[in-house]
């Protein structure tokens, strides 16, 4: 069994930067707690992150909703779990400086990240 011990991010896809900044630091007020190149900025709201990016054009903005990231206990076993129920990936497992991840489809093709931060990484860093 898979145990989740936190949402580590909540990520919205955008396909202009400027555009998305203007709104989410301008409009919203939302000060940038983490940049990593052009194309992903984080926020940070109380003990939870919000992050906007650009980085995948298969991850398109949609009105059904943002994607969640679960913060797993063991990644390779949350992966391998994954694996062997059959579970669609739609980015396969990979490794950034301060995290592992990899996004899977629920049953109705709603995409969840699967998360685990590297020692050292702050909860707001992905």
């Amino acid at each position: 069994m898979i145990k989740i011990t936190e949402i580590a991010f909540t990520g919205y896809p955008v396909t202009n930067m400027p555009r998305a900044r203007a709104f989410y630091e301008g409009t919203l007020g939302l000060k940038p707690s983490s940049t990593f190149g052009e194309d992903w900025v984080e926020y940070d709201v109380g003990p939870a992150t919000i992050a906007i990016t650009s980085m995948s054009k298969e991850w398109k903005p949609s009105s059904d909703g943002p994607s969640a990231a679960f913060e797993v206990e063991d990644f390779d076993q949350a992966i391998a779990t994954l694996k062997e129920a059959g579970t669609r990936f739609v980015l396969e497992p990979m490794d950034s400086p301060v995290c592992r991840l990899a996004v899977v489809c629920d049953p109705d093709g709603n995409a969840l990240a699967i998360h685990k931060r590297k020692a050292g990484a702050h909860a707001g860093a992905h």
